[in-house]
């Protein structure tokens, strides 16, 4: 019995790969997403309507979506993967850290990769204008984070957690790491050290390579 995870390169599914991953359980990897009209999309949309990626299938069949919360569900799952912190408080702040960023980050990206779905005005320029405040927005977002979760030297504490995960991924799109590193260059330089991090780097590599 394994899992299922219906992701694509370059996707928010690089955080569930990872962890996965650092869990040690044996998953099956599917490319499907809405862009791509060669890959498993109605297979997809079986188990999610909203055709939404990641989505993960668990050994039982039951049907996980939404990044934060299949982080939470691994970590809690498999608390020895190290994805959530043993100590209840640290945990409890790690969850607060996933919803916030699945809340406010990942969501301005996609009213900025598809401002159509969020105004009834059709011009272009009505519509790159909500474009630009839904990144001026984003970045604010990761401000705030980087002043509220702090790193030690990573955000889920010695090591990358679903946290650390999370922010690694949301980060790379938007504009946000370059927004990051002229105003919260310690919040950057934590998502470097995860991005290098041996447990993860060949997966985020993998959905990154040039």
């Amino acid at each position: 019995m394994q899992h299922v995870l219906y992701s694509s390169r370059g996707s928010g599914g690089a955080a569930i790969e990872a962890a996965l991953r650092l869990c040690e359980l044996p998953y099956r990897l599917v490319r499907a997403s809405t862009w791509e009209a060669d890959s498993a999309l109605e297979e997809l949309a079986r188990v999610n309507p909203l055709r939404q990626i990641p989505t993960l299938v668990l050994p039982g069949g039951e049907v996980l979506t939404e990044s934060a919360a299949i982080l939470i569900h691994l970590g809690l799952t498999v608390p020895r993967s190290g994805l959530l912190p043993e100590a209840a408080t640290a945990r409890a702040r790690a969850i607060r850290g996933l919803v916030y960023i699945a809340a406010n980050c990942y969501t301005a990206i996609g009213i900025i990769d598809y401002p159509e779905r969020w105004t009834t005005a059709t011009s272009k320029g009505a519509q790159d204008r909500v474009r630009q405040g839904a990144r001026a927005r984003l970045h604010r977002n990761w401000e705030i984070f980087a002043d509220t979760f702090h790193a030690e030297p990573f955000l889920s504490g010695a090591a990358p957690g679903a946290l650390d995960l999370l922010a690694a991924v949301v980060s790379r799109w938007s504009g946000a790491r370059a927004h990051l590193a002229a105003q919260r260059p310690a919040l950057h330089e934590v998502i470097r050290r995860v991005d290098a991090h041996p447990a993860v780097r060949e997966i985020f590599a993998a959905h990154w390579r040039a």
